[in-house]
């Protein structure tokens, strides 16, 4: 995400290299430039000239310490600008209701679905709630059923009516259902529609009005750019929504909606869709988000993500393994599976300082473990933990039963044997205080939902 714009923006830091003081006209300059990246990236016109004018006034004003060059100030500059722009502070989900009910709106096609399956995710898995999903798609062919799919994809039950059209009645019985059943969020997705369509919106108008919801989010495709400001800004002057959803961010989008969206509805983006799977979603953190387009990385989220997959008990009773040297392909596919649950690999390898950069051209696959998974699943469980086994003619089935090449068996126990012997060198206390210490780690900036 981002890319282009972090490029651009990189450039025009250029201009100001080797510099020796801010003046007006080099400010002025890089700011040209600065305004022209924005305003490729598919920004508002009106918000690129905004923010080049507040960067210039406190750029202007400022006296320029001389341990600091005037492009690292710029980018400093730029940076809190970005954060500012995109809302400044994480924005919370207000769930003070018996149950808390949060309604789902939106354009045809923008991922409300899928979105309202990973919110309930999110919930569940990491803030103990009991949620409810409610189908109040009642015009779109088979819009219940994909509801339906993605409830028993995280096992959450999904409320339904399938022979009402009356979805006010819906999501009013629904709500009846969690109180009896100890529900404690209703998640109301309903369909999509445009803002042209009267009838459509005064019937999710009078929903809101009835259901009274604790939050009304309004779920946007970033893919849309410029068009999805437009629209954000419709739907807000007609439901007066609480917050923005910006799904599609892993796509081809330049990120001009992200950066717009928040000023022109001056409502608050909460949450960020960046995948297919129900775990890509993250809380949408505006300083964050601008390290990233400036290319400084994200390791505070990294090391979130880490945390939420790390078990001290597990680290523990590895520890205590590689140290007998007793580590095993049983242990390595555990690692592996552990990787794959932070989320996208491209995505995690770009929130490392410095990173994003370089592997910007690089095809890295969210399959590229799948072969070595496959090897060592075509293993004997004694295969498996005693890998010293493992001569010609093993190698030679296992390469068959998994459909790979024996050359390929040969580079992987390879690289194990290697593996396990770094890792029996660097382990000891070194590790264990490593882990404790990440353990215990405060993370700034983390949110209540």
């Amino acid at each position: 995400m981002f890319e282009n714009l972090s490029d651009r923006l990189e450039r025009s830091f250029k201009i100001l290299k080797g510099e020796g003081q801010i003046t007006e006209i080099n400010v002025a300059e890089t700011l040209k430039d600065v305004r022209r990246a924005l305003l490729d990236a598919d920004v508002n016109y009106k918000v690129a000239k905004t923010f080049a004018d507040n960067v210039k006034k406190k750029a202007m004003g400022m006296n320029v310490l001389t341990a600091v060059k005037p492009g690292q100030l710029m980018i400093k500059l730029v940076h809190d600008e970005l954060a500012e722009l995109m809302g400044g502070d994480t924005s919370e989900l207000k769930l003070d209701g018996h149950p808390a009910i949060i309604l789902m709106s939106g354009l045809q096609g923008s991922g409300k679905t899928t979105f309202s399956g990973k919110l309930a995710n999110i919930l569940k898995t990491k803030k103990n709630k009991k949620p409810l999903l409610v189908a109040c798609d009642v015009y779109r062919p088979a819009a219940i059923e994909q509801l339906k799919v993605v409830g028993e994809q995280i096992a959450v039950p999904v409320y339904s009516e399938p022979e009402s059209k009356n979805v006010i009645d819906i999501a009013n019985n629904a709500i009846k259902e969690a109180k009896a059943k100890g529900y404690d969020v209703v998640i109301v997705d309903t369909a999509g529609r445009l803002a042209v369509d009267e009838q459509m919106m005064a019937e999710i108008s009078n929903l809101k009005t009835a259901l009274n919801p604790d939050e009304t989010l309004f779920v946007v495709d970033s893919m849309t750019g410029q068009d999805a400001v437009n629209t954000a800004k419709e739907f807000n002057d007609r439901l007066d929504f609480d917050g923005v959803i910006l799904t599609k961010l892993d796509g081809d989008t330049r990120g001009g909606a992200a950066l717009s969206i928040r000023t022109v509805v001056t409502k608050p983006i909460k949450f960020v869709g960046t995948g297919e799977k129900m775990e890509a979603i993250d809380v949408f953190h505006p300083a964050r988000m601008a390290d990233r387009i400036l290319g400084m990385g994200d390791i505070v989220s990294l090391v979130e993500r880490a945390q939420e997959q790390f078990d001290e008990e597990e680290a523990k009773k590895l520890q205590r393994k590689i140290q007998k040297n007793k580590f095993d392909f049983n242990d390595f596919l555990n690692q592996i599976e552990q990787i794959k649950k932070m989320g996208n690999l491209k995505d995690l390898a770009s929130m490392i300082p410095g990173v994003g950069k370089a592997i910007k051209d690089v095809d890295i696959d969210d399959n590229a473990f799948n072969g070595i998974e496959a090897i060592i699943r075509s293993m004997t469980p004694s295969e498996r933990t005693t890998p010293e086994i493992l001569n010609t003619s093993r190698r030679q089935r296992i390469a068959k039963g998994s459909g790979t090449s024996i050359q390929e068996v040969n580079k992987l126990v390879k690289q194990f044997e290697q593996t396990r012997k770094m890792m029996k060198m660097v382990t000891g206390n070194q590790m264990a205080g490593m882990m404790s210490r990440m353990k215990g780690m405060k993370m700034p900036g983390m949110p209540k939902i």
